[in-house]
């Protein structure tokens, strides 16, 4: 499979729709592609809070973001992750991910569940959701291991973490892929928005937390073949997901032996 990560710049100098049409030509250039995937809050900016109420869509046909990615995977026939979106649902907001078939079809919506933040930005202005489809919530490891249970072989992280936490961004997206023994495609944007330079460093792991290809601070697209057959041969050789203990007593409850 081959896939392509678009580390997409974000600025505020930027409109929101010439960043759709510049966002939408980058996928349309990645015809012959598997699958493409895009950053978090690439169309308003994930740090660009003030923004976050004016810039919010519904997710439906007259969405401006929904329509200019599903022409793209459209044109360019691929499957397409397009980052997640500030979503507007009454008078509550989302950040919410976005993933089209080859046809331009809508095929799955995942409303963020886990809000990061100190009080402010999504922990401040957006609501949580509740079913899981994809996964930005890379510091919540239950997500990874909910989809791993259901089936997961490859696991699409879209990004937009500052500069400043690059390292844990790298590191964490390593873990995921060696706790869970899954492809992982993480997708971060890249440039300053909100007064906030973002860390780029998009990342293709494999189950071993082998690193594939990894992207500058700068935009770029980061494409990379990937062997989905090595998931099942590494998760045979390595049953850890067979051996997990589930239900380890509490203290006080009886002796626990690790096998």
């Amino acid at each position: 499979m081959r896939a392509s990560l678009v580390q997409l710049a974000v600025s505020d100098t930027e409109s929101a729709d010439d960043r759709r049409a510049r966002a939408a030509a980058l996928v349309r250039g990645r015809a012959g592609d598997d699958l493409v995937v895009l950053p978090e809050l690439w169309p308003t900016g994930a740090w660009a809070y003030d923004d976050w109420r004016t810039g919010a869509e519904p997710i439906g046909i007259d969405g401006p973001t929904l329509r200019a990615m599903s022409a793209a995977a459209r044109s360019a026939a691929v499957w397409l992750h397009a980052g997640t979106v500030v979503e507007r649902d009454g008078g509550a907001l989302y950040n919410t991910a976005l993933v089209f078939d080859r046809t331009g079809a809508l095929r799955g919506t995942y409303r963020k569940i886990h809000r990061y933040g100190f009080d402010t930005g999504e922990a401040a202005w957006m609501a949580a959701g509740r079913d899981v489809v994809t996964v930005p919530d890379l510091r919540f490891p239950e997500l990874f291991r909910a989809l791993v249970d259901a089936g997961t072989e490859i696991l699409v992280v879209p990004g937009a973490w500052p500069a400043g936490r690059r390292e844990q961004w790298r590191i964490l997206v390593r873990a995921r892929a060696v706790e869970e023994q899954a492809v992982v495609l993480a997708c971060c944007a890249a440039g300053t928005h909100g007064g906030m330079e973002q860390a780029g460093g998009s990342l293709v792991v494999d189950p071993w937390g082998t690193v594939l290809a990894e992207a500058g601070a700068g935009e770029e697209v980061l494409t990379a073949e990937v062997d989905t057959a090595a998931v099942a041969a590494i998760r045979a050789e390595l049953p850890v997901l067979r051996d997990r203990v589930l239900a380890i007593p509490a203290p006080g409850a009886g002796r626990y032996e690790p096998s």
